[in-house]
């Protein structure tokens, strides 16, 4: 997962490794029945993150109360935005519908990548298979927000890295400074490495990390980017042209410099596999291997088919509005305001200026709680609204719109 920064400092990485081969790989009743073990582990074969996505949620809702739960997974190239989150404001939304098919947006795409709004909290992450996800799931009452991440550390430092901490924002980083101090080995959010000076530079964030929170149960999950080979490109897509035009309400993610930390796959799920057990002074188990075949189960599939919902990524949006602010169109404002993924209210104002002269027209009523993504034509939805401009302004603001707010592809 890489967490969204328009700052990065890539490396590049040796090829992404397979996953580790797991004990059983269909929903079969034995399956079921460790979901009722004090302590399990669990590793998706897929690389579909609408599916991984949907099992570690059943897996917040169905593992015993009282158990301590470790799924690792690997997905696709995908963005993943927090549920409180804004995707016009996130995400280059036209990038993602270039990959399907409309090659003339630039920058080039890497292909189809996934926009999914996950259930928890947090920023916007892209995900590829040079990273691996990881979530423990344990008991409310023993949740703290660095314990798992502190977990994760202690697993690095055992594959040798050694520059790795948690910081302040209970997210993973890589201290940049030369040894400069002796640090205690089992102090996870120091490192002999961190800055003295301004030199020095700011240290790599490796790992962000998100939670869900119930009555008894809290997830934590995070991320380690270990090898990607995307790190040039990711900014791209975590741009937003709507940016500079919108204001909104919900959680905007904040940017910071990421790196690779050039461990392979394979390694670090053993290393965390090993620090859980360790952590919860549990006996060497078998991995349950997880894979399309839970799709069978019902509570899966139907989370599965709402993660894949426009209406899911779309309509739980916070509020928003979005304004011309007079720098597309010469004498002319468009603003649109948007509740829940629908244009609830908006105004064209000829003049722009604020003075008494200012003349506002109403947008045509048939805009009203029209679903923003599902827009086909700007051009026709504006409707009569157009008629207060003149052509060179009508083609400027359908241009403008067109950019701002495409229409996405379902998935």
């Amino acid at each position: 997962m890489i967490l969204r920064h328009h700052l990065f400092k890539s490396a590049y990485a040796r090829g992404v490794t397979r996953l580790p081969t797991a004990t059983r790989r269909c929903l079969s009743s034995s399956a079921l029945e460790g979901l009722q073990k004090p302590v399990q582990s669990y590793i998706s074969r897929s690389r579909d993150p609408y599916l991984n996505l949907s099992i570690e949620h059943y897996l917040l809702q169905k593992a015993a109360p009282d158990s301590a739960v470790l799924f690792l997974y690997v997905n696709r190239p995908s963005i993943i935005i927090g549920r409180n989150q804004n995707p016009w404001l996130e995400v280059n939304l036209a990038l993602l519908d270039a990959s399907r098919g409309r090659p003339e947006t630039e920058p080039p795409g890497l292909g189809g990548v996934d926009l999914v709004r996950r259930r928890s909290g947090g920023g916007t992450v892209f995900h590829d298979e040079g990273n691996v996800n990881w979530t423990v799931i344990c008991p409310s009452t023993q949740f703290t927000r660095d314990k798992h991440a502190e977990m994760v550390v202690r697993a690095l430092r055992s594959c040798g890295v050694e520059r790795s901490r948690v910081n302040a924002r209970h997210d993973i980083v890589l201290d940049q400074g030369h040894r400069a101090a002796r640090a205690d080995p089992d102090d996870t959010h120091s490192t002999p490495f961190e800055a003295i000076d301004f030199d020095t530079p700011k240290p790599l964030k490796v790992s962000g990390s998100a939670y869900k929170l119930t009555r008894n149960r809290a997830l934590h999950h995070g991320t380690c980017l270990l090898s990607s080979p995307n790190l040039p490109v990711i900014p791209d897509y975590l741009h937003s042209p709507a940016k500079p035009f919108m204001t909104a309400r919900g959680v905007e993610s904040v940017s910071s410099p990421v790196g690779n930390i050039l461990l392979s796959n394979d390694d670090f799920i053993a290393a965390v596999q090993k620090h859980f057990s360790k952590h919860y002074e549990a006996q060497s188990q078998p991995t349950i291997e997880v894979d399309e075949g839970w799709l069978e189960q019902e509570d899966i599939r139907k989370g599965y088919e709402e993660l894949k919902s426009l209406d899911w990524t779309y309509l739980q949006t916070p509020q928003y509005s979005l304004s011309t602010k007079s720098q597309v169109l010469l004498d002319a404002d468009l603003e649109l305001s948007v509740r829940y993924g629908a244009i609830t209210d908006g105004a064209l104002t000829i003049g722009a200026e604020g003075g008494a002269s200012d003349q506002k027209h109403a947008l045509d009523s048939r805009m009203i709680r029209r679903k923003v993504h599902e827009v086909d034509s700007w051009e026709s939805a504006m409707g009569i609204t157009l008629d207060h401009l003149d052509s060179w302004q009508r083609g400027r603001l359908i241009e403008w719109l067109e950019k701002m707010l495409p229409r996405p592809i379902a998935p």
